[in-house]
This record gives C-alpha cells, structure tokens and sequence, in this order.
C-alpha cells in the first residue's frame, strides 16, 4: 500500500503489481526518491479526474526520469478511483504523473479509439479527499488550465511497509 499525504487529506493506493509492472515499479521509485513530495494536482476537472505528481505550486515542471512503455493493454480498467499514468499523445510518453479517475472512464481504455491510459493502482481509501479535491473551483494559471484556485500540495508520497 502506498499513501499519498496531501494537504486536503491521506489517498492510500493499492497498486497491481501483477498487471502494471512497469507502472507501479515507475511510481515506486518516484516516491521513494521524494519526488513527489511538494508536487501538486495541478489538473482538476470534475467528473473526469484530478491529474498531479509533477508540477510545484508555481507551476514549473519537475525533471523526471525518461518515459517508460505504456501497459494499457493489461486488461485494467480506467474506472473510478483508479490511478492511471498520464502521457502526452504519443503512446510510451508516461513519466511521473498520474490521474485518479473521478468516474468510470472507459474511453481511456486501450481499444479501436486509442492506445489508452495505463492503469496501475486504486484507492483503497480515502476517496472522500479525492472527492473533496474534485470539488475545488478552478482557473487558468500561467497557460494552464483546470488549476485548483487553492494549492493542493503532496506533502509525501510513502510506501507503507507491513
């Protein structure tokens, strides 16, 4: 399990380690390096998802690793309270950020329409935060658009250990 400490609330996440190796592996290593820790959601649009893991509260971009392949096609679905890698339009363009799916989003899936989103994890509680974030009016910020009027900082991101 890993728990997501933000200033709005604790996320913790189950990752699927079997179906999205190379996802959670990416995500893991992010979080044990402290990388997303003082990174933001900076992306917030209800009843889709709330985006973060790799924008500060100025909205600079964090150097990241590079890309890893997109696992897509591992059957997982993009439904709500899932967490899924975020890309560019090119297919293996995943770095550090990830969304958390508000509702179920199948046309994310890898299908005909698209290669689809990664999935790798869920939320295993804490989806009142999630929620709670989704609620926060938003704006346009230094060309960015659905940015939370209040910050929603990621103090940490742990790997809780049993």
């Amino acid at each position: 399990m890993i728990t997501i400490s933000t200033t709005h609330g604790d996320i913790v996440v189950e990752l699927f380690e079997e179906s999205a190796p190379i996802s959670c592996e990416n995500f893991r290593r992010y979080a044990e390096d402290g990388f997303y820790d003082g990174t933001i959601f900076h992306r917030v649009i209800p009843n889709f998802m709330i985006q973060g893991g790799g924008m500060t509260a100025d909205l600079a971009r964090r150097t990241t690793r590079e890309p890893i392949s997109n696992e897509a096609a591992n059957g997982e679905k993009n439904l709500r309270g899932t967490l899924a890698m975020a890309r560019t339009s090119a297919i293996d363009s995943a770095t550090s950020q990830f969304f958390i799916n508000l509702k179920d989003n199948g046309f994310l899936d890898h299908g005909d329409r698209d290669y689809g989103y990664a999935v790798f994890g869920r939320v295993s509680e804490g989806m009142d935060t999630v929620d709670a974030i989704a609620a926060l009016p938003t704006g346009t910020e230094r060309g960015q658009q659905d940015v939370p009027v209040e910050t929603v900082t990621i103090r940490s991101v742990r790997l809780d250990r049993d």
